[in-house]
């Protein structure tokens, strides 16, 4: 049998990890949040305020830095005023992605703004809101922005207290629009970017230090990356004319095989695309450095993983694996 030695020196540096690769993503699909992190305050399994407490017990021992809501392709369909108020009096939506799922289908919006920050605080983490670019639009993103994080005294900081929640929550991740390539309003790169600048412009700090994040490519897509940060920086490296903290492409491997049935072979298939992660991200990196020398932006792989075709496992659209 071969065998293989690794020697590890504790005195040498390389760099340093950032905390914030150990992320995780919730989104309105299948039981992620209804009937997994939200039960309902009347339900007869534990929760604290409608969370279900062994996920939080458990998120608590996994210590993740930051978590993404509400999507994912949930987010460019999603009104935020929708998730606020009483629970009772919030309006009853058909969840564009889950018309497949008779059960989850119905969007209660029981589960919002304020839901998700007590879920973050709950865990100890920090929250990152993605908003709506695909059929949304920079005021009402603006307004999120300030319902989020404005202390002063404005109707909507009212409404935030009158709401439950005093203090400002202080949201510092914002995604301008998820897979804008796709899902998020098939946008080329150069008309996202453009958007991208109206969202970002509208975006007032607070005082928080927003980290605003633009969507990358589907994969290692070269050429949506170019063409992003040539129109972006008008073809002059470093010159962003609006705020942007980071670049987010996503990457999902494929299958091989099914969850539970799939060969040695399979197996190493599978791997093999996993570790295409390593390229996608070196060369997705060089490409940003032409534009952004100091990398000054950071690149975010926000969604990622491996999708099994449906057998005798869970569904796979139902997202568990992303949890």
């Amino acid at each position: 049998m071969a065998t293989a030695v690794v020697n590890i020196n504790l005195s040498k540096s390389i760099g340093t990890i950032s905390p914030t690769i150990y992320g995780h993503f919730i989104e309105h699909l299948g039981g992620v949040i209804y009937d997994g992190v939200w039960v309902g305050e009347d339900s007869k399994i534990p929760n604290v305020r409608g969370i279900r407490s062994a996920l939080v017990e458990a998120m608590r021992r996994i210590k993740p830095p930051v978590i993404r809501w509400p999507g994912g392709c949930f987010a460019d369909h999603y009104d935020w005023r929708d998730g606020i108020g009483p629970r009772e009096k919030r309006p009853r939506r058909i969840n564009f992605w889950i018309l497949r799922d008779p059960k989850h289908s119905e969007e209660t919006n029981a589960f919002g703004t304020h839901e998700f920050i007590d879920f973050c605080n709950q865990i100890g983490t920090q929250p990152y809101i993605v908003a709506n670019v695909g059929s949304g639009s920079p005021r009402e993103f603006a307004r999120w922005v300030e319902y989020c994080n404005c202390s002063a005294n404005t109707s909507l900081t009212r409404e935030r207290r009158t709401n439950g929640s005093p203090e400002p929550f202080n949201v510092r991740y914002w995604g301008i629009g998820n897979e804008t390539w796709g899902c998020g309003g098939h946008f080329t790169p150069e008309d996202y970017c453009t958007e991208y600048t109206r969202f970002a412009t509208y975006a007032y700090d607070f005082g928080v230090g927003l980290k605003l994040i633009a969507c990358g490519p589907s994969g290692n897509c070269l050429e949506w990356t170019h063409r992003f940060f040539e129109k972006l920086t008008q073809g002059q490296p470093e010159n962003f004319r609006v705020p942007i903290w980071g670049f987010a492409p996503h990457y999902y491997c494929g299958s091989a095989g099914t969850a539970l049935d799939f060969s040695d072979a399979q197996w190493y298939q599978l791997l093999k695309q996993a570790a295409y992660m390593d390229t996608l991200i070196q060369e997705q990196w060089k490409a940003m450095a032409e534009y952004d020398p100091q990398h000054r932006v950071k690149l975010v792989v926000d969604e990622w993983g491996c999708w099994h075709p449906s057998g005798t496992e869970i569904n796979p659209y139902h997202l568990f694996e992303q949890m």
